[in-house]
C-alpha cells in the first residue's frame, strides 16, 4: 500500500519521514525480497476442489511444441533488432521498426518512452509468437549491466535462451555476466554471433572468444557467404546447403547448393562440429571413431542431447539488421533448445522443513507458480507469472504461499511487449501474467493442496547509493508511493533514511540504474526530485585476529545487568562474507537464550563498523567463555556485552575499509589507446588486458568505484566522441591507506560538524 500523508505540511514531512525511515529500517536481506524465505509455520491447507470446481485437464502434447527463450547479450549487441525480426517473420507485427529508427515508432519490445529516447532496453519485455507449429514465449533483456536483475529474473524462469554477440565485438564484459547467469540456472542456450554486415566483422575470432574467456565448448552450426557488405547468405552445416533471404525484408528463404567458393571451409566447419559434439556425446563419439559419417538426423539429435546436457554451444549466425539468418535461428531455437519438460526445476517442500523436490512440468499436477516480476500499469499492479504445474482459470481461488492467504484470479492475460490478450485458463509451461494480486516478486502459488514455494533467485548487492528528496513538499505523497513501487518491482532497487542527516536513500547497480528511476518518478508521478552526490557503498572488515574479554555490569538498584563475554574474532576466507557466529564455549555457563542474544548484539553492531560506520564484512564473532549471574543476567544485559565486546575487539584487529571495484572494459580507435591507458591510470586503475580488434583497441581494466564518476565524459571529449565503455561490479578490496586517513577524517569531521549544530 502507499504511504499515507496527512493535510498538514508540518504533519506531511513528518509522517513522510517516519514512513522512509520504515523502508529503511527493514533488515536489508529482507528487503530483497527475491531472497525471503517462506515461513515454516504451518499453513492452512485448502481442498483442491475449493480452487478448481470445474478443473480441466489438457493434453500434455503441447508441452512439447512449446519453447521459452531468453534473448540476452551485451549492450548493443542487437538483441531487440532480432526480437523485432523474430516477431514479422512470425507474423506477430506487420511492420518492422528500428530500435532508433527515422520513423519515430521504435521497436516494439521498446515500449517504454525512456527505451525509445535513449535507444536502450530498461526492462525485460515478454511476447509470444508461433513457428512451424511451435508456440514460442520470449523474453527479452536489457543488455546494460545496471539493470542486470532484469536478466537474472527472466533466466531463472526460463527454459532456454539465444545468446547474441556481435561480430566485431565480440565477448565483452556484460556477455561474461549473462554467462554466469545462464550457468547459475542451468540454461542450454544456442549463440548467435549478429551484425555480420558491419566492417571489421569476424565470426571465427567470436567462435574462439567463447571457447576461451567463456570456457564454452562451442562450434559452428553455419558459414556465411561473404562477410561485411558482402554478405550473400549462410551455409547450414549440419544439411550442407546454402540459405539465400529475398524479398524487401528478407522473407522468403531459397535453398541453393553451396558455392565453390565457399565448400572447402564448408567442409573443414562441418568436421570441427562433428569432432566438438563427438568430444561430449557417446553415440555421435561411437560413429567418429570408426570414420563413420553419421546421418543428418543423427547429427542434430547428438547437437540437442549435448546442448540440453550443458555440454556444447551450437552457434548461428546472421544479421538481424540486414533481414539475414534470422529464420534458420528460429528454426535451431525449435531443433536445439528444450521443451518445458525437458528442464530440471527445483521447489522447496514446505511441510518437510523445505526439503527439495523436482518439479513436474505437467498440467495435471497440483499449480505450482512463481511470481518472476511485477510492473505497474493503468490498471493495477501486473504480476508475471511462470506457470511450473497445473492450471488455473479466471475467478479461481489460489493460495499465495508467502502471504498463507487466498486470492481469487481476477484477469488473465498474455503479454505482447505492453500490449495484452485476454485468456481464461493459464496451464503448465506457459508464462502470464494477472491483475489484481498483491505479492511481491519471487512469491509463489499452489492451487492449496501441496504447501511448496520455488526455490529463489540471485540478487546482487546495491554499489551505489545518493541522497533525494522531492522539491515541494507537498509532493511527499506521490514521492513516497513512487519508491514503494519501484522497490516493489526492482529487488537491485534499495531505499533507505539517513538518520542522522535526515535524507532519504537510494541505492542500486550503477549511475545509470539511478538516473533512470529519478527520470521515472519525474515522468510517471509528476515529482521533480533534487538529487546529492552519488555515494561509494563501502565496507568495513579485520585483518587479524583479536581477543575480547569484555564484561557488562551496571548496578541502579533493584535487579541489576550482569553479562561477561570471552572469545576473539578473526577474519573469514573472503572479506565480503556475512558476519559469521561462532559457539566453541563448553557446558552451559551461559544460557542458550543469552547466547542468542550475543549473536544479535554482535550482528547489530557489525551493521556500524568503527572507521566510517559502514557494515563490517568478512568477520568471524568466536565465543570461548563467559560468565553470567544468576539475579542480574539477561539477554539485554548480553547483548549489550556482544555489541562493546566487538567494537573494541575490532579497533584491534586490523580494521580497513573495502570500496567496490569494477571491471571496466573500454573500446576505443587505436590512436586513442594511450589517452585511454592515460585516462585509466589517473583514476588508480589497474590495467589487465589490452586487445587490437579490427582497427579499435579493446582494453579491460579494474578501477574503483568512487573513482569512475564522470568518466564517461572525460572519455567522449578525449577520443572525439568515438569512446565508448562498460562496467560492471568485480569486487571489494581494502582502499589505500592515504585514502583510508582520508575517509576516516572526512567521517570525523561530518560527525564533529553535526555535534556542534
Amino acid at each position: 500500500s502507499s504511504l499515507s500523508v496527512p493535510s498538514s505540511d508540518t504533519m506531511m514531512w513528518r509522517s513522510a519521514s517516519r514512513n522512509l525511515t520504515r523502508i529503511a529500517r527493514m533488515d536489508m536481506s529482507s528487503c530483497c525480497l527475491l531472497q525471503q524465505k517462506v515461513s515454516s509455520a504451518p499453513l492452512k491447507t485448502f481442498p483442491s476442489r475449493n480452487f478448481h470446481a470445474n478443473k480441466v485437464h489438457f493434453s500434455e502434447e503441447y508441452l512439447s511444441t512449446m519453447r521459452n527463450i531468453g534473448i540476452s547479450a551485451h549492450i548493443d549487441s542487437g538483441k531487440t533488432t532480432l526480437t523485432e525480426r523474430i516477431l514479422f517473420y512470425t507474423g506477430r507485427i506487420s511492420a518492422i521498426h528500428e530500435v532508433r529508427g527515422k520513423d519515430g515508432v521504435g521497436a516494439k519490445m521498446d515500449s517504454m518512452d525512456l527505451e525509445r529516447e535513449k535507444g536502450i532496453t530498461i526492462q525485460s519485455a515478454a511476447t509470444f509468437c508461433r513457428w512451424k507449429d511451435h508456440e514460442i514465449n520470449i523474453i527479452d533483456t536489457p543488455g546494460h549491466v545496471d539493470f542486470t536483475i532484469e536478466v537474472e529474473r527472466a533466466l531463472r524462469v526460463l527454459d532456454g535462451a539465444v545468446l547474441v554477440l556481435c561480430a566485431v565485438g565480440g565477448v565483452q564484459s556484460q556477455t561474461n555476466t549473462v554467462d554466469r547467469q545462464m550457468k547459475r540456472y542451468g540454461v542450454p542456450r544456442i549463440a548467435f554471433i549478429n551484425k555480420l554486415d558491419r566492417a571489421g566483422s569476424n565470426p571465427w575470432s567470436v567462435i574462439k572468444q567463447i571457447r576461451d574467456k567463456l570456457n564454452l565448448n562451442a562450434a559452428a552450426l553455419q558459414v556465411p557467404i561473404g562477410l561485411e557488405d558482402k554478405i550473400e547468405g549462410i551455409v547450414d552445416l549440419v544439411e550442407m546447403k546454402a540459405a539465400r533471404f529475398v524479398g524487401d525484408f528478407g522473407e522468403k528463404v531459397e535453398w541453393f547448393d553451396i558455392p565453390a567458393s565457399v565448400m572447402q571451409q564448408c567442409k573443414e566447419k562441418r568436421q570441427e562440429l562433428i569432432e566438438n559434439v563427438a568430444n561430449v556425446d557417446e553415440a555421435l563419439s561411437e560413429k567418429f571413431l570408426v570414420d563413420e559419417e553419421p546421418t543428418i538426423e543423427e547429427l542434430k539429435t547428438a547437437i540437442r542431447r549435448a546442448t540440453l546436457s550443458l555440454q556444447f554451444v551450437p552457434v548461428m549466425m546472421g544479421t538481424a539488421f540486414k533481414n539475414k539468418g534470422v529464420q534458420l535461428l528460429l528454426d535451431g531455437v525449435l531443433q536445439y533448445l528444450p521443451n518445458p519438460t525437458e528442464v530440471k526445476n527445483t521447489a522447496l517442500d514446505i511441510s518437510k522443513g523445505e526439503e527439495p523436490f523436482e518439479v513436474k512440468i505437467s498440467s495435471k499436477e497440483p499449480l505450482l507458480a512463481l511470481a518472476f516480476k511485477l510492473q505497474e500499469s493503468p490498471f493495477g499492479q501486473l504480476t508475471y507469472l511462470r506457470i511450473y504445474q497445473g492450471t488455473f482459470s479466471k475467478g479461481d481461488n489460489i493460495l499465495h504461499v508467502n502471504a498463507n492467504k487466498k486470492i481469487k484470479v481476477p484477469r488473465i492475460v498474455r503479454m505482447h511487449s505492453n500490449e495484452m490478450e485476454d485468456i481464461d485458463t493459464a496451464k503448465a509451461g506457459e508464462i502470464v501474467a494477472l491483475f489484481g494480486i498483491e505479492c511481491a516478486t519471487g512469491d509463489s502459488f499452489t492451487d492449496g493442496s501441496i504447501k511448496a514455494s520455488m526455490t529463489s533467485m540471485h540478487v546482487p548487492d546495491a554499489v551505489m547509493s545518493l541522497s533525494i528528496q522531492p522539491k515541494q513538499k507537498t509532493q511527499l505523497d506521490k514521492f513516497s508511493k513512487a519508491l514503494n513501487r519501484f522497490t516493489r518491482e526492482d529487488p537491485t532497487f534499495r531505499v533507505g533514511y539517513d538518520d542522522e542527516t535526515k535524507q532519504t536513500i537510494i541505492s542500486g547497480m550503477g549511475e545509470l540504474h539511478l538516473q533512470i528511476y529519478v527520470e521515472r518518478i519525474k515522468r510517471e508521478y509528476g515529482v521533480e526530485c533534487e538529487v546529492g552526490q552519488p555515494r561509494v557503498n563501502y565496507r568495513e572488515s579485520i585483518t587479524k585476529k583479536a581477543d575480547f574479554d569484555y564484561q557488562h555490569k551496571k548496578q541502579s538498584g533493584g535487579q541489576g545487568q550482569y553479562g561477561r563475554v570471552i572469545g576473539y574474532v578473526e577474519p573469514t576466507d573472503s572479506v565480503m562474507d556475512e558476519p559469521e557466529f561462532e559457539n566453541m564455549m563448553i557446558g552451559n555457563v551461559i544460557s542458550p537464550s543469552w547466547m542468542a542474544a550475543i549473536e544479535k548484539g554482535y550482528k547489530e553492531q557489525a551493521l556500524h563498523g568503527p572507521l566510517t560506520e559502514h557494515p563490517v564484512t568478512g568477520c568471524r564473532f568466536v565465543m570461548v567463555d563467559g560468565a553470567s549471574h544468576a539475579v542480574d543476567s539477561s539477554e539485554l544485559a548480553f547483548k549489550i556485552a556482544a555489541k562493546n565486546a566487538f567494537r573494541q575487539a575490532v579497533e584491534k584487529a586490523g580494521p580497513v575499509i573495502l570500496e567496490p571495484i569494477m571491471k571496466v572494459e573500454i573500446s576505443v580507435p587505436d590512436e586513442f589507446q594511450g589517452v585511454c591507458l592515460t585516462l585509466i591510470n589517473k583514476r588508480k586503475g589497474v590495467v589487465e588486458d589490452s586487445v587490437a580488434q579490427s582497427g579499435y583497441a579493446v582494453i579491460t581494466a579494474a578501477v574503483p568505484l568512487a573513482n569512475m564518476f564522470g568518466f564517461s565524459t572525460d572519455l567522449r571529449s578525449s577520443t572525439q566522441g568515438k569512446g565508448e565503455y562498460s562496467m560492471e561490479y568485480s569486487e571489494h578490496k581494502p582502499v589505500l591507506p592515504n585514502i583510508q586517513e582520508e575517509l576516516v577524517k572526512d567521517y570525523r569531521e561530518k560527525k564533529a560538524a553535526e555535534a556542534g549544530k
